[in-house]
């Protein structure tokens, strides 16, 4: 007996952005590892490689994160 069981169909309005395939589908489709979501809209989920970029590039530049990771020595993780 499947502890878990696999949900085969998600529920409408709830949009994902499938990584594997570069699609949109409504409903989870594909595995998590593989999809960005639940996105309110299908647009969203359509433009969600785009947030993605914005949001790495608005933490890499962040200063915050800069000045803590500086402090640490060769060899120390965050």
């Amino acid at each position: 007996m499947a502890l878990f069981k696999r949900r085969t169909a998600g529920k409408p309005g709830e949009w994902f952005y499938c990584l594997k395939h570069g699609t949109v589908e409504e409903g989870p489709q594909c595995r998590a590892a593989d999809r960005f979501g639940p996105y309110a809209t299908r647009e969203e989920a359509a433009h969600a490689m785009q947030t993605a970029q914005e949001r790495n590039l608005e933490w890499e530049t962040d200063p915050r994160w800069h000045e803590k990771n500086e402090e640490k020595g060769p060899g120390e993780s965050a």
